[in-house]
């Protein structure tokens, strides 16, 4: 049974002992089970035929769904939705969920984008047929058996080879408002169809010259029931099947012999696919007929498929993109990418928390970012561990440092200072160590936190008036020195002696704000990469607009920070709350761990969009 894995494994646990809201698809699979729907399938360990199950036992998973990606591009959003709702109602009612490869495109895939999906899978939490070693399912294992299945149909009537040109069909196929024409190669007699089909196989064809159809009804209300194809020739190396094949099955006529194959009995896929259910019918039925295939046969579902704000998810764009150098690569924070949002900073735990609360309905609508933003942070408010981090420093000069501390003896004394690592873990949980750093006479502090004449409600540093320095002392400000260009160079200020956070009496002292900095004695400098959205549009490519034009010139800047020392130590992937400004990740691929810290901005402490 596939099992999640989240990073958050106190938030898996309180969202498993949660009673999960329903929907559709719960309440058909609840009524299926209830009725006994699928109880008579049998399963022999693996896909097959139905004399091949006819051998097996009553299978254990009470339900199988399957999630089929074509190995043609990397996943985004979209397909994680699609991942927790297949994975997540297989774990929930006792089943097991299939990865499989649609790889009946040969021409458009690549173990690159296999082997991707496969880390997507994983790194979202969850396992297929039961363990996380399991090899993944492949609609090209089954190519045998769809050609055996595309003979049947040409035996039994129900096909035949057209040999008229892709535009000739498609004039032929008629419109909404006008029933297609019969191919004049429709009257072919079974024993003609089943001698070109072979020789279509056998290579003695050129490509595009003809297709092998399903005879069904040209004057059908469904399009996708006139006749569709289901074979075409295509010489093109298979990156599974090598070239065995120059033939290969079209995914409409691919798509329910693999559930059927695998004893899928919940077939849950998109809306765009719902005009399409009527074909996925009516071959299983002929197949069943011919008792090729074990009855009961999988039943289609659809739901509606993710629309995001601020996002595009057709892999044509996205692969746009990344060709036209608009963006770094697949894997860039501001992709939609499951491996662009894992590097970004999202979590495993996030994602799914974000397909929960989306929910699952029939029609389309709009979700917007903000929410996806909030389930990251709800699911590191408890987990990330805090840090103190200055984006756009100046520096802070404490003018009578050296006389507080005289009676140290020792010039430019550093004084110790700790801070909780987690300042709310998770209940049950020990707390992880603390934080240790240092404040001496010269600190960074953020540009912004120092107005030399203050706006109205202004808190922070300004001539005459006293902050905190965060886990350090009160301070009051006495003004500041400025460069030959006016530019504010430093900030003065004094110490308020014996207000050193946590010590007796220290909070006799009251101030207003306390205000985040990193020792110029400790501080380290690092890199930092601030992420915005893509877009500006809220819907980029609706309507047939040029996305291009949408996108944000101000979605990336690099600036280098200083962070303090704690933060030098992260490794590559460690999540981390930069105390004021956001959550942030160390870059999986850049980071460097104690000699080039790279920080991605994931998201910032609340949804400042627009304001």
């Amino acid at each position: 049974m596939s099992s999640p894995t989240p990073a958050n494994p106190h938030a898996a646990a309180a969202a498993t002992e949660a009673v999960k809201p329903s929907n559709f698809l719960r309440q058909i699979i609840e009524h299926d089970l209830a009725a006994g729907t699928y109880a008579t399938r049998l399963w022999a360990g693996s896909p097959g035929d139905a004399a091949h199950h006819a051998a097996g036992q009553p299978d254990p998973a009470k339900i199988r769904t399957r999630f089929p990606p074509e190995p043609n591009g990397y996943l985004h959003i979209g397909h994680a939705k699609s991942i927790c709702i297949n994975f997540g109602l297989a774990r929930d009612y006792g089943g097991v969920c299939h990865l499989r490869f649609d790889d009946t495109n040969p021409e458009k895939e690549d173990t690159e984008y296999v082997n991707s999906i496969i880390d997507a899978v994983k790194w979202l939490g969850f396992d297929w047929n039961g363990s996380a070693n399991a090899a993944p399912y492949q609609a090209s294992d089954y190519f045998d058996f769809m050609y055996r299945a595309a003979e049947h149909l040409i035996e039994a009537g129900c096909a035949y080879v057209d040999e008229q040109t892709a535009e000739q069909m498609r004039i032929n196929r008629g419109d909404f408002g006008k029933p297609g024409v019969d191919s004049p190669f429709r009257t072919r007699t079974a024993a003609e169809n089943l001698r070109i089909f072979r020789e279509m196989r056998d290579g003695k064809h050129e490509d595009g010259s003809m297709v092998l159809r399903a005879k069904i009804d040209m004057a059908s209300p469904n399009i996708n029931m006139r006749d569709p194809a289901i074979y075409r020739i295509r010489r093109a190396t298979h990156h599974h099947t090598g070239d065995k094949w120059c033939i290969y099955p079209m995914y409409t006529f691919a798509h329910p012999i693999e559930d059927a194959l695998e004893q899928i009995t919940h077939s849950l896929c998109t809306l765009e696919f719902e005009d399409q259910r009527p074909f996925y019918d009516w071959l299983l039925e002929r197949l069943i007929e011919g008792g090729l295939l074990a009855a009961p046969a999988p039943h289609q579902y659809e739901f509606a498929r993710l629309n995001l704000t601020y996002v595009i998810t057709s892999k044509r764009k996205l692969a746009q993109l990344v060709y036209d150098h608009k963006v770094q690569g697949w894997d860039d924070p501001r992709m939609p990418t499951i491996v662009g949002l894992r590097r970004r900073g999202y979590t495993p735990a996030s994602l799914q928390l974000f397909a929960e609360r989306i929910g699952v309905t029939k029609s389309d609508s709009w979700i917007d970012y903000s929410t996806l933003e909030g389930c990251l942070r709800e699911d590191l408010e408890t987990v990330a561990h805090r840090g103190m981090a200055v984006i756009n420093p100046v520096k802070l000069v404490l003018t009578n440092w050296d006389e507080v501390f005289a009676d140290k003896g020792v010039a430019g004394h550093l004084e110790p200072c700790t801070q909780p690592a987690l300042p709310h873990p998770p209940e049950g949980t020990e707390p992880p160590p603390a934080r240790h750093f240092t404040i001496g006479k010269e600190v960074w502090i953020e540009r912004e936190d120092f107005e030399e004449v203050p706006p109205k409600g202004y808190k922070r540093l300004f001539p005459g008036n006293k902050v905190r320095l965060k886990g350090g002392y009160v301070i009051e400000c006495t003004g500041c020195a400025k460069d030959a260009n006016g530019v504010i160079a430093q900030v003065h200020a004094t110490v308020v002696p014996d207000t050193k956070s946590g010590t007796p009496g220290s909070d006799l002292v009251k101030v207003k704000a306390a205000i985040t900095w990193v020792g110029v004695a400790n501080g380290v400098n690092a890199e930092v990469r601030m992420y915005d959205r893509l877009f500006l549009d809220a819907q980029p490519d609706a309507g047939g607009k040029d996305f291009i034009e949408s996108l944000n010139p101000n979605s990336l800047k690099v600036v280098t920070a200083i962070v303090e020392p704690s933060l030098a130590n992260a490794k590559a992937g460690q999540q981390f709350q930069f105390e004021r400004h956001g959550y942030f990740v160390a870059d999986r691929i850049d980071h460097v761990q104690g000699s080039k810290p790279v920080f991605n901005l994931a998201v910032g402490l609340k949804d400042s969009w627009g304001k």
